[in-house]
């Protein structure tokens, strides 16, 4: 066992100085809200340069979301951060061809808009491939760009209704509960970096980009794990179960005596030795209780012996007992206790960014760690249209008289 074995450790646990995976790509943003920005953020926390098109003072609609802190909001700070905001009228002919020299340049394009809408303005997938055979289209849309609901607008409250998700959500026999977070556009977010990392690969071995055409319900479905495969076998419809898992027992939240538990027994052994530990080694050799199947066919039977026996202790004493025998059990963690966790610490899952007039503020770091490059969130979001002249002149060589027209003419 090394000498440091068991003591407190913080990622990264490697100094020194590390390339960023993406440094070398560049992505051109043409998201707003959350599921596209979503995307573009992990590709920016991933190193790519990501300049953000935005229309000309409006901007992303999420810079009106709260909460603010001045005039700045935190909702778009927190998915916007170290992005280049670029502002541009696509409405404009002019626009759309400062567009298309930006995408000659570019390995990237990522897009939400709903499907037919790009094609409209003459900048769908067949027009940008035609300046740059290589670029990686990428479109994170509500139904995706085929079906009966292509041209629909969604939002994440639309595909979490129609895909399935609230009809599992809530308390048994209570009323429909939307998940507390937008997984609908978080999981097409993050599909989309999927399919754009696959592409991104592809193109090593074969030189050309390709679509890659990503529906938030399709995310949503494929987020569905067991449902589906226990109505197909068993042709029960799936429905609220609370906390518990609907297959696996005792699987769910605890009232202790000070507060709440989670407690998860995956295995037998786990049951056998938390049977043992709170003296009731009767209940693993009862026939209701003798395996999971056992368990989870007589829960209305079993339900009220746990409860009992979980109340008698605190949530602390469960966490510390229950882990020094190897039983999985855990805290069930408010918004600011799980902030302050002391893994979610050590694995750096907090960044603090400063932006020069709302000052600091701390949002959720970047989840993948890579022993052989940096990942890392450090810059703030962009005001709006911050680097339009840089871009323009650095990437595109237009000279200052240039950009001072684009802007009279209010194309910028």
């Amino acid at each position: 066992m090394s000498e440091d074995a068991g003591q407190s450790r913080t990622w990264p646990v490697r100094g020194g100085s590390l390339p960023r995976p993406l440094e070398d790509v560049l992505v051109i943003d043409l998201t707003r809200v959350l599921a596209g920005p979503f995307a573009t953020m992990i590709l920016r926390d991933l190193g790519a340069t990501v300049i953000k098109i935005e229309q000309p003072g409006v901007g992303d609609e999420a810079r009106g979301i709260g909460p603010f802190r001045g005039d700045v909001s935190a909702y778009f700070m927190s998915i916007n951060r170290g992005k280049k905001s670029v502002t541009l009228d696509l409405k404009k002919p002019e626009g759309r061809r400062i567009l298309l020299e930006l995408v000659a340049r570019a390995d990237l394009v990522v897009e939400n808009f709903r499907g037919g809408v790009l094609e409209r303005l003459g900048l769908g997938y067949d027009v940008m491939r035609s300046v740059n055979p290589r670029i990686i289209y990428a479109a994170c849309s509500g139904f995706g760009h085929t079906g009966p609901y292509a041209e629909r607008p969604a939002y994440d409250m639309i595909v979490q209704g129609m895909s399935g998700i609230i009809s599992l959500n809530g308390q048994e026999d209570g009323p429909p509960a939307r998940v507390g977070t937008s997984i609908g556009n978080l999981s097409g977010g993050l599909f989309t970096v999927v399919g754009i990392l696959t592409a991104l690969h592809q193109r090593e071995r074969t030189g050309k980009g390709q679509k890659v055409d990503v529906a938030l319900l399709d995310s949503l479905f494929a987020l569905l794990e067991n449902a589906v495969a226990r109505y197909d076998v068993d042709g029960e419809i799936p429905r609220p179960l609370g906390s518990r898992h609907p297959s696996i027992t005792p699987f769910e939240v605890f009232e202790s005596s000070d507060g709440h538990v989670v407690i998860a027994l995956c295995n037998e052994k786990h049951w056998r030795l938390f049977c043992e530990h709170v003296g009731r080694p009767g209940l693993a050799s009862d026939a209701r209780f003798a395996d999971n199947k056992s368990r989870t066919d007589n829960y209305d039977s079993l339900l009220p012996l746990l409860r009992k026996i979980v109340r008698r202790r605190s949530s602390r004493e469960w966490i510390e007992t229950l882990g020094r025998i190897g039983v999985p059990c855990g805290p069930l963690n408010n918004v600011p206790q799980v902030m302050a966790d002391p893994q979610i610490q050590a694995r750096g899952m907090l960044a603090e960014i400063e932006h020069a007039r709302a000052g600091k503020f701390r949002v959720t770091a970047c989840p993948i760690k890579l022993s052989d490059a940096r990942v890392e969130v450090t810059e703030p979001a962009p005001d709006l249209g911050q680097h339009t002249e840089e871009v323009l002149s650095t990437l595109l060589g237009y000279s200052r008289g240039e950009i001072a027209r684009l802007r009279k003419e209010q194309v910028i």
